[in-house]
């Protein structure tokens, strides 16, 4: 086994136990679901009205949930000095961990949202667009997600400070997202929303270990 496959089987089972692994974020995600009706009231027109965009918002949120232990619990054992002295480089097992978590978080979720919307009443042809953009939105909030985690090292309340570090950069994917979902419900063309997600999302990915890195190497020193 390849030293990158040892490290993602590595921190894919970590993402998978960490804090409960992806059944905390799904149930805080099924508990947002359920609680809406509660709030909004029962009325069918008004929660489909609603529904993608707060299934949208409630991912965003639900991804929040693990991002603190992300590269916390490395740093603590002193795990994170021996990745950074590894021959892989620390870029590298920035995304890889990132990875795990979207694949450990994100994609959990991905599956629980359109089940959330269709719950909430939006349409069932909604359904596969729902799918489409909480997979790429997970992997984005991954990997941004990923850099308040790392900036907050060390830090005192670091999950208060991953969450305030984080979610301005949850804002695009939450807006091209719910843009492209509304669009398509209302039979106006979603294409140009659903491409500038997946270009923040490419973004995040080739950027954001980047700034992980250098903020972890800022920590360790």
């Amino acid at each position: 086994m390849s030293r990158i496959s040892a490290l993602l089987a590595r921190e894919t089972a970590l993402a998978w136990g960490r804090g409960g692994g992806p059944l905390v974020s799904v149930g805080f995600y099924a508990g947002v679901a359920t609680l809406l009706p509660l709030a909004i009231g029962p009325e069918a027109q008004r929660l489909a009205a609603i529904a993608p965009g707060a299934a949208w918002v409630a991912l965003a949120l639900a991804s929040l949930l693990s991002l603190d232990r992300l590269f916390e619990r490395d740093f603590e054992d002193g795990a994170l000095d021996l990745l950074t002295l590894s021959s892989t480089p620390l870029e590298l097992t920035c995304a890889i961990k990132c990875l795990s978590q979207w694949l450990a978080t994100g994609a959990p979720l991905a599956l629980a949202a359109p089940i959330a919307a269709i719950g909430l009443g939006a349409p069932p042809a909604l359904a596969p667009l729902i799918f489409a953009c909480a997979l790429v939105g997970g992997l984005a909030f991954a990997f941004t997600g990923g850099i308040g985690a790392a900036l907050s090292l060390g830090a005192r309340r670091g999950g208060l400070l991953t969450a305030v570090i984080v979610l301005p950069l949850f804002v695009p994917p939450v807006i091209f997202g719910g843009g492209a979902l509304d669009a398509f419900a209302s039979g106006l063309g979603w294409t140009a929303g659903f491409a500038l997600l997946c270009a923040y999302a490419a973004a995040a990915v080739a950027l954001g270990p980047l700034a992980m890195a250098a903020a972890c190497r800022n920590a360790l020193a």
